[in-house]
């Protein structure tokens, strides 16, 4: 790591900047804009949900076996759907005590709750959708806190995810197609401590 400072280690993500450091402390070190912090959050977001659906929720469902199932706790020999591991991972990364948020959304949501939150959510689904390839921002209060705010697109990577939400009872929208904007990933991080 020759020409390298550690700047921070949380959990298994480290960060760090070419050149070297004045202070231990890193007070004096440049910071990381949110846009880039969330740029950084997403992509791992992104590829543990492909990779997820990819190789594991498709893979069985090819080869016949556990198949995904929204009811996937009660049902033996089920795995939980791809958004639902999104929402897991996101819930059990909140019990370590983080305030970075995210979520999915969408503007033809199967469940209720993953309907936008506000106006604001609506017009960044609307954006992203119109360009998936550019996250929109905006910053944002939540229960007093001020959180930078990223919405980035959600595409149906498989034929698993066009299948399930074309076939869905409960879907609003019944004609995806594959690499179609589904929706969106909000991510949310806090700009204090």
């Amino acid at each position: 790591m020759m020409g390298r400072t550690v700047l921070a280690v949380t959990g298994t993500l480290v960060l760090c900047l070419s050149g070297s450091a004045s202070s231990a402390t890193g007070s004096d070190l440049p910071g990381i804009p949110p846009e880039t912090v969330a740029d950084y959050i997403h992509a791992v977001i992104e590829a543990d949900r492909t990779f997820y659906t990819v190789h594991v929720v498709e893979r069985m469902q090819k080869q016949g076996g556990a198949p995904a199932a929204e009811n996937w706790r009660a049902q033996k020999k089920t795995l939980p759907l791809p958004a639902q591991f999104l929402m897991e991972a996101s819930d059990l990364a909140a019990k370590t005590g983080t305030k970075v948020r995210y979520r999915l959304i969408s503007l033809w949501p199967i469940n209720p709750n993953n309907a936008p939150d506000d106006e604001l959510e609506k017009k960044g689904l609307e954006a992203v959708r119109q360009q998936p390839e550019q996250s929109t921002t905006a910053t944002v209060k939540i229960d007093g806190q001020t959180y930078f705010q990223a919405i980035y697109a959600d595409r149906a990577v498989t034929q698993a995810c066009v299948g399930c939400h074309n076939a869905h009872p409960h879907s609003p929208k019944k004609d995806f197609k594959l690499n179609d904007v589904m929706g969106g990933l909000v991510i949310e991080i806090p700009l204090s401590k």
